[in-house]
């Protein structure tokens, strides 16, 4: 089993163990759903467990083993978000999430899970949309946190807030859509949260952990390439020449500034 947690019969320390040996894990109370979350994990006491943690959390989860009943939970349910394992039969965690960011849902947030020694694949994860991810073995609750982290992005902002307007470029924080001279652009959630922070703070440099505590609102990431990698896809599609910026400006030994 690749998921760590801890048991309080356990001496205090991390093992490698079935839910049901640990005994602190209840189902949250149905009346109140925080989310819908689908867990794509083709073990099925990985997946299991996950499942558990979440609804424990307060959230709504269902199950897939495989790509293509991920594809189907997929369009029955449309969650709010996706624990998707790169390694499935069938069809590939990258090919289902490709496909899924094909089909215009950009807004879904994805946390994927990776092999430890998966770098080139949880880099083409990030490139292809994901909005985090978590290298196998991994800590229950820590998911748990990353997910509540990555939804309460998509809160929405206050309704009174204006759009913010620059030349040619105008983001909206209540509809959270950006246009670019009339044409709106499809970013996901998490590449408009990143957009629009720095557009509230025009000229100022960020550096990257920075980035990473207020953007992806949690202290306990230690690799910071995946600002680098959401700066990235944000040029591409922000920038009539990504390789030379108009608007999203690396600030060199510190990490980038939206120029207004």
């Amino acid at each position: 089993m690749t998921i760590r947690e801890h048991c309080p019969a356990a001496s205090g320390g991390r093992v490698r163990a079935p839910i049901a040996l640990c005994g602190s894990v209840s189902a949250a109370n149905p009346s109140h759903v925080r989310g819908n979350v689908l867990v794509v994990e083709d073990e099925p006491t990985i997946a299991d467990v996950v499942s558990l943690y979440l609804r424990r959390a307060g959230y709504q989860t269902r199950v897939a083993l495989d790509g293509p009943r991920a594809l189907e939970a997929f369009e029955e349910d449309r969650p709010d978000l996706v624990v998707l394992d790169i390694m499935l039969p069938r069809i590939d965690g990258l090919e289902v999430m490709r496909r899924v960011r094909q089909r215009g849902r950009e807004r879904v947030a994805i946390i994927l899970l990776t092999a430890k020694g998966e770098e080139l694949d949880r880099i083409s994860g990030l490139r292809l949309g994901a909005d985090d991810y978590m290298v196998k073995p991994f800590s229950p609750g820590e998911l748990v946190a990353r997910v509540d982290a990555v939804l309460r992005r998509l809160s929405p902002e206050p309704e009174h807030e204006p759009p913010l307007r620059f030349d040619g470029l105008i983001v909206d924080p209540a509809a959270r859509r950006v246009w670019r001279k009339g044409e709106e652009l499809p970013l996901t959630q998490l590449e408009f949260d990143l957009l629009l922070y720095l557009a509230r703070h025009p000229g100022r440099a960020f550096s990257r952990e920075k980035l990473m505590d207020a953007v992806w609102q949690y202290s306990f990431y230690s690799d910071t390439s995946t600002v680098t990698v959401h700066i990235r896809r944000l040029r591409s599609k922000l920038e009539a020449d990504p390789g030379h910026p108009r608007w999203l400006e690396t600030v060199w030994g510190v990490g980038y500034r939206f120029q207004p």
